[in-house]
């Protein structure tokens, strides 16, 4: 399937971690899924899955929430990828980011996993890094919060207000990284807002 493209949601499975920071890419996915209104459904990779295109005649999309824990995404996303005759070039990871900024989204293709156990897995499950990431900044914990603690916690109330439009800018950036390219997708996303 030439213009195929898989985009996995990290996350974990469950009521209990639906809506927390760690989360933000199955978010991510859930919106993309909305606004063609597709719903999910078992997938044998060990995931839920939606098949949809970016437009009409556009590429196809196989939207993927793993039902994996964080840590061990990287079976279903490689599973995905087999099943739908991907590259790795193809499959984009949706994941919260430590290191950047709440409200804030970067892409990238590439490069090491930052600590985040959940692309270190996809890594090593898919046998390279190189493949497309949009990474959702969710901020460091204040103080002495730990943060593996951090990421388990619900976003704050003050977070919450503006927790859509940063869901919406994510699923944006796939959407153009997608149909324009990383670059592209890089200078409007990596810019400084207005």
């Amino acid at each position: 399937m030439a213009d195929t493209w898989v985009i996995v949601g990290l996350g974990n499975p469950g009521p209990r971690y639906e809506a927390t920071r760690h989360n933000i890419g199955q978010m991510v996915v859930d919106e993309l899924a909305a606004r063609r209104s597709e719903a999910f459904r078992a997938h044998k990779a060990n995931a839920r899955v939606a098949e949809t295109w970016l437009r009409p005649g556009g590429a196809k999309l196989v939207l993927a929430k793993p039902n994996s824990f964080m840590n061990v995404s990287g079976g279903p996303a490689a599973g995905l990828a087999r099943f739908y005759d991907v590259a790795p070039e193809r499959v984009v990871v949706v994941h919260d980011e430590l290191d950047i900024p709440y409200d804030t989204v970067k892409l990238k293709t590439g490069g090491g996993h930052g600590g985040h156990n959940g692309v270190r897995d996809v890594a090593k499950a898919l046998g390279t890094p190189e493949f497309p990431r949009v990474r959702v900044g969710i901020g460091r914990p204040v103080g002495r919060q730990d943060p593996a603690d951090w990421v388990l916690d619900p976003f704050g109330a003050t977070e919450r207000q503006t927790l859509p439009i940063l869901i919406g800018d994510a699923a944006d950036a796939v959407e153009m990284l997608i149909e324009e390219g990383l670059v592209a997708a890089q200078q409007r996303f990596h810019a400084p807002r207005a």
